[in-house]
């Protein structure tokens, strides 16, 4: 038996925001980022929405990008003081990820946060409140899904967590809040959608029922995220809004792979600089897909991918070289580096983290859904690639 699970409602469309009106509730806490709501007037909107429908509301901001183990439980503890019975998160990926830990720890206080970070283990949620998501950019769909990622900066790991019972209950995707991204960050989400969706696509648990969103959004990316770098004004932008939504339909269920095991390892472990994540998977994707095209099936569902973007080639190997060689002509158009090298981290230092890097990659949760089997001496071969920018062969 297999399982698809979405929020209970997805209101999209220019001024959606204004949904949260016909909300029910007592008391609302708003989790948030830094000041880009504040001073878009998102977030004033926000909590005048939700005090018109009659909440009394209180404001939890300064969720840092990769939200920390310490902001989650500062987050939950002013949950547990203001006792919201909806909980409202809104900006990019990390305020709304972060509230979803908070909303696990509010509900729970008993829990660990070992104990969350075993997929799909978490607890009953909804005894205290529901969970409204509202994204700031066009990448991570959190909005959909049933992942989290928190880091634990003490370690220099990135958590992914993965249970149904996080999906948020409603998602707010209005393409007016993402007007004003910079084009660095179109870039990156956008290229953490395109990922999201591949992976997504060539999955050990891909279903009739993923494989459509997965290139529905692939097919869309294509098609807009150049635009969308260079026009914030334009349809590019709303649609690249609705893309990353759907590619978190398909990959909340039909989960991930490497590109994405490998990008929450190395997120925040060089002391020359972080990693951002929609950076890493761009950087990361080519070489995956070369080391994936060993896999028969996953050799085959590339070459459908090329084929549903009108790419050239003779047969599946051709196909897949051919939709290699597009990711790697969009990374050049959206100024993004071709390895970690190139973006910066230092040679020696990545060398001696070589091995442990590797073998935490490996023992991510979303390695197990990865199309071609990989060990700890691969895994760092294949990090070599994405440092040097080398090809694996296939």
């Amino acid at each position: 038996m297999s399982r698809f699970t979405l929020p209970r409602d997805v209101y999209y469309g220019a001024g959606s925001l204004a949904e949260l009106k016909s909300l029910k509730g007592k008391k609302a806490i708003i989790v948030t980022g830094g000041h880009s709501m504040k001073a878009s007037g998102f977030l004033d909107k926000t909590e005048a929405y939700l005090k018109e429908a009659g909440f009394k509301v209180q404001i939890f901001d300064g969720v840092e990008p990769d939200p920390s183990v310490e902001t989650v439980m500062r987050g939950a503890e002013a949950m547990r003081k203001f006792g919201p019975d909806l909980i409202v998160a809104i900006g990019g990926g990390s305020p709304i990820d972060a509230a979803k830990a908070m909303w696990a720890f509010y509900e729970h206080p008993e829990t660990t946060f070992e104990t969350l970070c075993t997929p799909f283990n978490f607890p009953h949620l909804r005894e205290k409140a529901r969970f409204v998501a509202i994204p700031s950019t066009s990448g991570t769909a959190t909005e959909v899904t049933a992942f989290s990622v928190i880091t634990d900066y003490h370690k220099g790991i990135k958590y992914p967590l993965a249970d149904f019972e996080i999906t948020p209950d409603i998602a707010i995707v209005d393409p007016d809040i993402v007007r004003s991204l910079p084009a660095k960050q179109v870039a990156y989400t956008g290229m953490d959608a395109l990922t999201h969706a591949i992976e997504a696509y060539v999955s050990t648990m891909a279903t009739d029922f993923t494989d459509p969103l997965a290139i529905k959004a692939i097919r869309m990316v294509a098609n807009y995220l150049e635009e969308s770098y260079v026009d914030p004004n334009g349809k590019a932008r709303e649609e690249m809004h609705y893309a990353q939504c759907l590619a978190g339909m398909a990959f909340s269920n039909a989960l991930l792979g490497i590109v994405h095991s490998m990008a929450h390892k190395t997120g925040a472990a060089f002391s020359t600089g972080h990693v951002p994540h929609g950076c890493a998977n761009a950087m990361y994707l080519p070489h995956v897909i070369e080391y994936n095209a060993n896999n028969p099936r996953a050799l085959a569902r590339y070459a459908q991918i090329a084929s549903e973007l009108g790419l050239e080639g003779a047969d599946s190997k051709e196909l897949t070289q051919s939709l290699i060689n597009f990711i790697r002509r969009m990374n050049v158009t959206l100024n993004i580096p071709h390895g970690l090298k190139e973006f910066g981290v230092d040679e020696k230092e990545f060398l001696e983290k070589l091995p442990e890097i590797a073998h935490n990659a490996v023992l991510d949760a979303c390695t197990g859904t990865n199309p071609n089997p990989i060990d700890d001496e691969k895994m760092a071969e294949l990090f070599k690639c994405c440092y040097y920018d080398t090809p694996w062969k296939f």
